[in-house]
């Protein structure tokens, strides 16, 4: 079934981290996160270089956002502190061309890196994937020497299948090599993902795992 016919998670609890859909009145969270992070997510995030954006143009690209999960097209979260007053970096699980298959991305503030969040928030979406949305295999893509980075699927239990050249651009535009890491579901039973301890939640607050 084609990922974007299933109810997705609007809301996911673990143990330090809300993981839930952006919302526009973000922005001022959002902002304030991508602008003490700005030169660490530049190394790493072609978007980056469009930085900074005005609250306007935040509230605009939060809008977007939030209706393309509506409409079951793409997944973006922002991952937040137990009380929702920080934002501590942000997370998808991307459609792409895919019909039965999802792939994570993230990033996480600068100032809360080397804590494990990345790996937290990928293991909760990770079982989100597999539980909710019922894909045969997740993806993570990432650069060879972003080791940060690389490291978040080697703990959960993906395989690296391949690196493929030239495949995406780096912060100056020019091409880099993408890292292809991937998960299946006959394989999820016995990652470190399945075990996450994880609370979901729809649309209508409705607790679904």
């Amino acid at each position: 079934m084609p990922v974007e016919h299933l109810s997705p998670a609007y809301r996911i609890h673990t143990g330090r981290l809300v993981i839930r859909c952006w919302n526009p009145a973000d922005a001022p969270l959002l902002s304030t996160a991508i602008a003490q992070s700005l030169e660490h997510l530049k190394v790493w995030l072609p978007w980056a270089r469009e930085e900074p954006k005005d609250l306007q143009q935040r509230v605009a690209w939060l809008r977007q956002s939030r209706g393309e999960f509506d409409l079951g097209q793409n997944f973006n979260y922002g991952i937040f502190n137990l009380d929702e007053t920080q934002v501590l970096g942000a997370i998808g699980l991307h459609t792409d061309s895919y019909d039965d298959a999802l792939e994570i991305g993230y990033w996480v503030d600068a100032h809360h890196i080397n804590h494990g969040l990345a790996t937290e928030a990928a293991a909760a979406l990770t079982k989100v994937a597999f539980e909710v949305n019922q894909v045969t295999r997740v993806e993570i893509h990432c650069a060879p020497t972003n080791l940060a980075s690389a490291a978040v699927p080697r703990k959960l239990g993906f395989t690296h299948e391949a690196t493929l050249r030239q495949r995406e651009e780096d912060h100056e535009g020019c091409k880099r090599d993408s890292m292809v890491w991937s998960l299946f579901a006959e394989d999820y039973p016995t990652s470190k993902a399945a075990a996450a301890m994880v609370k979901a939640f729809d649309a209508m607050g409705q607790k679904i795992l």
